[in-house]
């Protein structure tokens, strides 16, 4: 397996890179990052070969999208893929004053703007217009719903879930698709369920699913993840790490950490060191193994990062560690691993 395979997303003629650079840091996710360190970062990534970058409107409230797009906007459109994000409209402060940290979202220096959740008809075509200024570019790959789900929107989920369905954004979708203004639609969300559900109401052509196909969280591999293959709808693994708990920084789902969780990641670490294996190694090479997982994406802030990330996914790793973790019942036993593919 190499970091610069495709695979084919089934419903669509476009092929994704196995590994893609998420934007989130890029947009300063809790730490500022500078616009000379994205340049440097994305050439990194150029360098070594990765071709799929993601971004969304939501990080930096416009930031990543304007500097992921300022670094690839005039390289070739055909040599890459690109990913952006629908659901959120991202509106000027009042006077132009940038928000106090509390209102942010986690945002480092976020730009002077925030966010209104919007999906439908009307504020998907807006969005995408608006993320067109960011980037500079004028085609996009792939669009995701951002961040829908009852986890995410609670009592207020019916309400942007109408507005898909019954307001028109899942038919703003399908024209997009249709019109060839995009490759691509579906979803980028945390929460399988709220997946199966869209299924229900429009073809969708791939997934970004967030943490929840890891080498900690097996919950979406039956039935949704063999319901997602038969249907085409292929999968991007994102949030592999967990918000960072497979990298020992204590955060799971963006919250500390249950302890039934890190006494997981402590079992998982013990079998790592008895195979001389690096357990972030085995989260980014974990969800490929799936048939119906086409990428993985990670984030990073600077050059190391990501050069760290991919040596991460370029290493070896033996075929008996994966046999000790499904023995040892520290992954789901149904669950394929490299050891198999």
């Amino acid at each position: 397996m190499l970091l610069t395979d495709r695979r084919p997303l089934p419903r669509t003629g476009l092929s994704l890179p196995i590994f893609g650079l998420g934007g989130a840091q890029i947009g300063g996710l809790y730490r500022a990052s500078t616009a000379a360190c994205s340049d440097d970062l994305i050439a990194c990534a150029w360098e070594n070969g990765i071709r799929y970058f993601d971004t969304a409107p939501y990080y930096g409230y416009g930031r990543s999208e304007h500097r992921m797009g300022a670094s690839l906007c005039d390289r070739a459109r055909e040599d890459y893929v690109l990913s952006t994000k629908v659901g959120r409209l991202i509106r000027p402060n009042a006077g132009g004053a940038r928000a106090p940290g509390a209102d942010t979202n986690g945002w480092a220096e976020a730009l002077p703007f925030h966010q209104v959740y919007d999906y439908s008809y009307d504020a998907i075509m807006r969005s995408v217009e608006d993320s067109y200024q960011r980037l500079s570019i004028a085609r996009l790959d792939i669009l995701y719903v951002h961040d829908i789900g009852r986890v995410t929107h609670g009592e207020k989920h019916d309400h942007h879930w109408q507005q898909l369905t019954q307001g028109g954004g899942f038919r703003a979708l399908d024209a997009l698709r249709r019109a060839g203004i995009v490759n691509a639609i579906g979803l980028g969300v945390n929460e399988w369920e709220v997946v199966q559900d869209a299924m229900q109401e429009i073809d969708l052509d791939c997934t970004m699913l967030a943490g929840r196909y890891t080498l900690l969280e097996q919950s979406s591999l039956s039935p949704f993840l063999e319901n997602c293959r038969k249907a085409g709808n292929a999968i991007v693994a994102a949030g592999v790490f967990n918000s960072g708990l497979l990298v020992g920084n204590g955060k799971f789902n963006y919250a500390d950490a249950p302890p039934a969780m890190i006494a997981r990641v402590e079992a998982l670490t013990a079998v790592c060191q008895e195979f001389g294996v690096a357990l972030p190694a085995a989260a980014l090479q974990f969800p490929l193994a799936h048939p119906g997982v086409v990428s993985v994406v990670t984030g990073a802030r600077t050059r190391g990062q990501l050069e760290t990330n991919i040596a991460w996914f370029n290493s070896a790793i033996p075929g008996a560690f994966w046999q000790a973790l499904t023995a040892r019942g520290l992954i789901d036993a149904a669950a394929p691993t490299p050891a198999g593919a």
